[in-house]
C-alpha cells in the first residue's frame, strides 16, 4: 500500500446479517486454518465480537501470530447517510488484541476490544486514529473518482487513502475506477467479487447470476476450476484485492486455492467482455443524498 504496509490479496468477507453469530466465529477459525490472513469486518455487521474471539483462539493455539493477520473494519457516517445513530460507543469494538494479553479486554457491553487494527475505513477523525497508533492504515469505501480526487485535494490532508473498497466483479469490472486508483497509488478492493445471492433483500432481483454465466463457466471448465475461483483469479491478476465471503468450509478452502492456477490473456479479455455495469447492491434509498457516489460513471 502507499503507506508502506502490505495487504494480503485475498480476504474473507464477514457480512452475514441472517447467520447465527456462532457460525461466523467458526468460519473465521476455519479460514485462518486454511491460510487466510486477511479478515474484513465492519461495525454495522454486528459480529465483531465473534470475529475477535475467533482470532484470539487462533492466536492462543499458535496457528498464527498477530503480525501475520491483516484485519479491516469499517464505520459509517450515520449523520451524513441520514440514518439514526445506532450507538454512541461506536468505537468500542474495533481495536484488535495483540498476542499475549490476558485476560481479553472487554468494553462495558461485553464486547471484545482491540489495541490496533490494520485498516480502518472512514476519514478525518481517522487521521487522528493513525497518529495515535490505533490503526496502521486508513482507506475509503464506495468512493467514485471525483470523491477520491476531492479527498486527495483536501486542504491539510495528512494521509492519502491506501484503498477504495467497492463492489467489483466481471459484471461490474470497475475498469475506469481501477485505472484511476492505480494512477493515484490507491489499491482497489473488491467486495462481492462473486456477485451476490439474489435472495438477499438488499440485492436487485432483476440481475443475472454471475456464477451461472456461460463464459465464466467455460473458462472454469477449461482450467478445471470452479466459476468462483475464476472470478477471484480475475481480480487478483489485475492487482485487485478480493474479499471472498463464504461460511461453508468446502467453499472457504476452494476459494483459497485460487493461487494454484493462472488465467491466460485471452481468458482475461473474455472476462473483461462480460462487463454490464451491473450493481448487485441496491443503495437507491440514499440516491437523494448529495454525496451519493453512484450517479457518476465511475
Amino acid at each position: 500500500m502507499n503507506d508502506g504496509y502490505f495487504m494480503p490479496l485475498l480476504g474473507l468477507g464477514t457480512s452475514a446479517p441472517k447467520l447465527v453469530k456462532s457460525e461466523v466465529e467458526k468460519a473465521v477459525m476455519r479460514a485462518i486454518d486454511v491460510g487466510y490472513r486477511h479478515i474484513d469486518s465492519a461495525y454495522i455487521y454486528q459480529n465483531e465480537e465473534e470475529i475477535g474471539r475467533a482470532i484470539q483462539i487462533k492466536l492462543a493455539d499458535g496457528t498464527m501470530k498477530r503480525g501475520d493477520l491483516f484485519l479491516t473494519t469499517k464505520t459509517l457516517n450515520y449523520e451524513k447517510a441520514g440514518l439514526e445513530q445506532m450507538d454512541s460507543n461506536v468505537n468500542s469494538v474495533f481495536f484488535p488484541v495483540l498476542p499475549g494479553e490476558d485476560p481479553i479486554p472487554e468494553d462495558t457491553h461485553g464486547n471484545i476490544t482491540f489495541d490496533t487494527v490494520d485498516l480502518f475505513i472512514t476519514w478525518e477523525a481517522l487521521e487522528k486514529c493513525k497518529d495515535a497508533g490505533l490503526t496502521k492504515s486508513i482507506g475509503v469505501s464506495n468512493f467514485n473518482h471525483k470523491q477520491l480526487e476531492k479527498n486527495l485535494n483536501k486542504l491539510g490532508l495528512k494521509y492519502k487513502p491506501v484503498c477504495n473498497q467497492v463492489e467489483c466483479h466481471p459484471y461490474l469490472n470497475q475498469s475506469k475506477l481501477l485505472e484511476f486508483c492505480k494512477s493515484k497509488d490507491i489499491l482497489l478492493i473488491a467486495y462481492a467479487p462473486l456477485g451476490s445471492d439474489l435472495r438477499k433483500k438488499w440485492v436487485k432481483k432483476e440481475n443475472l447470476v454471475l456464477l451461472q454465466d456461460p463464459v465464466l463457466n467455460a473458462i472454469a471448465e477449461k482450467h478445471w476450476q470452479t466459476p468462483a475461483q475464476v472470478a477471484l483469479c480475475y481480480q487478483l491478476q489485475q492487482g485487485v484485492v478480493a474479499l471472498a465471503k463464504s461460511f461453508i468450509e468446502k467453499r472457504i478452502k476452494g476459494n483459497f486455492q485460487v493461487f494454484e492456477f493462472q488465467l491466460t490473456p485471452e481468458d482475461m479479455e473474455c472476462l473483461d467482455g462480460l462487463n454490464r455495469n451491473i450493481h448487485y447492491f441496491d443503495y437507491g434509498k440514499f440516491a437523494h443524498h448529495p454525496d451519493y457516489p453512484f450517479h457518476e460513471e465511475y
